[in-house]
C-alpha cells in the first residue's frame, strides 16, 4: 500500500502558488470574440459620455444678437441663422435671440446684407407720443406717417404679401375749392416665392387705400411690385387687358356650362362616355345707351294741367277819359253796342266809360299748359349672348346584354337623332331669331386599346403593396433576432456557463466526489493523433493509469491525499 501511494505522481498545488494576476491585455486576449466586442462598445460608450460632459462644461458664452423682434423679424432671422450654421438660442420668454460672444458682429453684418431685421411698422401710436410745442406741420406730418403705418400693416395682413410700403401724396387744403389738389398714394409690395397677386385682390387694395384717404380716387392709387411691375390698373384704358381676361373666362364659363348640360343630359340615354360635345358662344360686351323724347298731341285744356297762368288788368277813374276824334255832332254821342260781337257779349257802357264818364279798362290773361313729353333711357346690357353654336357627336347605340358577343353597335333611328336633336335645342336655349345652330351627328367611337403593358414583379402595385406592408414588421423581427443572437445569447451562455462552473466547484469540494469528478472527466486537449494499439504506453500515460486503478481500488486513500492537497499540508 506504501508502495501505491509513493507511485503517485506529485500534484502542484495552486492554492500554495503565488497569486499573480494576469495582464488586461492578456485578459482581453483571453475573452471571447463576443465579449471583446462588448467591452469595446462599452468602453466607446464611456467614451462618448466624457467627451459630451467635456464639451458641455466648454460651452461658449451667448449674448444677445437682437432684442424685442416683433414674430415676424425673428422667425426670418432665425431661419437665416439656420441657413448660415450660426448656432443660437432663446432668452427667457422669448425676448431675445442668443448666439456665440464670438460671432455677435459677423452675424449682425451678415444679417444686414439681407435687410434683417427690417423692424416694426409704426401706426397711429406715434399720435400718443406727442410734445409740447409740436408745430402743425409737424402733426400733420405725424399722422401722415400713422396712417401710412395703419395701411401698411393692412396689406401686410394679406397671406401672398411679404412686405409692404404706403406712400401718401396728402396736398395743403387752401380756402380756393376750385384750386384744390386731390390726394394720390403708391404702395409697393413685395411677395412671397412662388405667389401673386389676382385681380380681385388689386382691387382690394387699391380700394382699401382709396377709401382710407378723404377724396382719394381709386384711379389715384398705384401699386406696384418688388420688381417695378405696375399691377394697378391705368384710368387711361389699361384696364382693356384685364377686361378682355375677364371676358374671356366669362365666355369660357359659359361654354363649359353649355357643355356640361348637353353631356348631362345625353349621358343617361347613350351611355357613358358616349357623347362628346362643344360649344361655342359670341357675347355682346359692348354698352350701348339710348335716350328717346316722344312729344304727343296737344290735349284740350279741360285735360292739360296748368303750367303757369299770368293775368294783367289796367283801368282808369271815371270822368277822366278826354273827347277823342273829329269835332262834331257825332264826337259828341257815346258809342253804341256792337250788334256781333267777336269775343263775347257786349260790354255794357257804364263798364266801358261812357255817360258816366271813365276810361275804357284793359285785361290780359296768359295760361301756359305743360307739353306731354317722355323721355326714355335705355342701356344695353354687357356680356349678352348674341349666338350659340353646338355640336354634339354620339357614338352607335352599345350591344344589350341579350344579343349575343357577336352583335355589333348599330346606329340610332333618325326619330331619336331628332329627339336627341330637339334635347339639345332645349337645353342650350336655343333662339333662331338670333341664329343658334345645333348639329348632332350620330357616328362610331375610334377606341384604341393599348396593350397591357407587362410590367416586372417587382414594379407590380399588388407586389409593391405586399413589401411595403410587410417590411416594417419583417425589419423589426430581424432586427429583434440580430440583438438576441449578438448580445443576449452571449451573455446568457456566458453566464449559464459561470453557473455551472460554480455548480461544478461546489460539487468537487464535498467529500468523497473528487474522485469521481477526475475519474468522469473528459479533458479534451489538443493532441497527436492516437499512437497504434501495438505501441507502448508512455510513461506518463503509464503513472495516469496507476493512478486510475488505484482510484478504483482504494478511494478512501485517494480521497485523504486529494483532502491533504486542498488543505495545503
Amino acid at each position: 500500500m506504501p508502495s501505491a501511494v509513493a507511485e503517485v505522481p506529485a500534484v502542484p498545488n495552486p492554492a500554495a502558488a503565488p497569486a499573480s494576476a494576469p495582464g488586461l491585455l492578456a485578459r482581453l486576449g483571453a475573452m471571447e470574440r463576443a465579449q471583446q466586442l462588448r467591452w469595446g462598445a462599452l468602453a466607446a460608450l464611456l467614451l462618448v459620455l466624457i467627451a459630451g460632459a467635456f464639451f458641455y462644461s466648454r460651452q461658449p458664452d451667448y449674448r444677445v444678437l437682437f432684442a424685442g423682434l416683433n414674430d415676424k423679424d425673428g422667425g426670418a432671422i432665425v431661419a437665416q441663422l439656420a441657413q448660415m450654421g450660426v448656432p443660437y438660442k432663446y432668452s427667457e420668454g422669448g425676448g431675445a435671440i442668443l448666439v456665440p460672444a464670438e460671432r455677435v458682429h459677423d452675424a449682425r453684418l451678415r444679417l444686414a446684407t439681407q435687410g434683417l431685421p427690417k423692424g416694426s411698422v409704426s401706426g397711429f401710436e406715434l399720435m400718443e407720443n406727442s410734445r409740447f410745442g409740436v408745430t402743425q406741420f409737424q402733426e400733420r406730418l405725424n399722422f401722415q406717417r400713422g396712417l401710412e403705418g395703419e395701411l401698411t400693416r393692412s396689406i401686410q395682413a394679406l397671406s401672398s404679401v411679404q412686405s409692404a410700403r404706403v406712400h401718401l401724396a396728402l396736398p395743403n387744403q387752401n380756402g380756393f375749392f376750385r384750386e384744390q389738389q386731390k390726394p394720390s398714394a403708391s404702395v409697393l409690395v413685395s411677395l412671397y416665392p412662388g405667389r401673386f397677386l389676382d385681380r380681385a385682390q388689386l382691387a382690394g387694395i387699391v380700394h382699401l387705400v382709396a377709401s382710407s384717404v378723404p377724396e382719394l380716387a381709386p384711379s389715384a392709387v398705384s401699386v406696384l411690385d418688388d420688381t417695378g411691375k405696375l399691377l394697378s390698373e391705368s384710368p387711361d384704358g389699361g384696364a382693356g387687358g384685364a377686361v378682355d381676361a375677364q371676358q374671356l373666362a366669362y365666355v369660357q364659363q359659359i361654354e363649359a356650362q353649355y357643355t356640361r348640360r348637353i353631356i348631362d343630359l345625353l349621358e343617361p340615354v347613350v351611355g357613358r362616355h358616349n357623347v362628346r360635345a362643344q360649344v361655342t358662344a359670341e357675347v355682346d360686351f359692348s354698352r350701348t345707351d339710348s335716350t328717346v323724347e316722344q312729344h304727343r298731341p296737344n290735349l284740350s285744356p279741360e285735360t292739360s294741367a296748368v303750367r303757369s297762368q299770368q293775368v294783367l288788368e289796367s283801368g282808369t277813374t271815371p270822368g277822366s277819359q278826354l273827347p277823342t276824334g273829329v269835332p262834331g255832332a257825332v264826337s259828341n254821342q257815346p258809342p253804341q253796342g256792337a250788334d256781333a260781337p267777336i269775343n263775347g257779349p257786349a260790354q255794357p257802357l257804364a263798364a266801358a266809360g261812357g255817360p258816366a264818364g271813365g276810361n275804357p279798362g284793359r285785361r290780359e290773361s296768359v295760361t301756359n299748359y305743360e307739353v306731354d313729353k317722355t323721355t326714355q333711357v335705355t342701356r344695353g346690357g354687357v356680356g349678352t349672348i348674341k349666338r350659340v353654336n353646338a355640336a354634339v357627336v354620339v357614338n352607335y347605340a352599345p350591344v344589350g346584354e341579350g344579343e349575343g358577343k357577336s352583335a355589333q353597335p348599330r346606329a340610332f333611328s333618325p326619330e331619336q337623332i331628332e329627339q336627341m336633336t330637339a334635347l339639345v335645342r332645349e337645353t342650350i336655349g336655343f333662339n333662331k331669331e338670333r341664329g343658334d345652330s345645333v348639329n348632332l351627328m350620330n357616328a362610331p367611337f375610334l377606341v384604341e386599346e393599348a396593350p397591357p403593358a407587362e410590367l416586372p414583379l417587382w414594379k407590380q402595385p399588388e407586389v409593391r403593396e405586399l413589401v411595403t406592408t410587410l417590411a416594417w414588421p419583417l425589419g423589426i423581427s430581424l432586427a429583434a433576432a440580430i440583438l438576441i443572437l449578438g448580445l443576449a445569447r452571449p451573455a446568457l451562455k456566458a453566464r449559464a456557463a459561470g453557473r455551472r462552473a460554480r455548480a461544478a466547484v461546489a460539487v468537487a469540494a464535498l467529500p468523497g466526489t473528487q474522485i469521481d469528478a477526475i475519474e468522469s472527466e473528459a479533458l479534451e486537449r489538443p493532441a497527436l493523433p492516437a499512437p497504434a494499439e501495438e505501441l507502448q504506453p508512455t510513461p506518463e500515460q503509464a503513472r495516469l493509469d496507476k493512478a486510475r486503478a488505484l482510484a478504483r481500488e482504494n478511494p478512501v486513500a485517494v480521497a485523504s491525499i486529494l483532502k491533504t492537497w486542498v488543505n495545503g499540508e
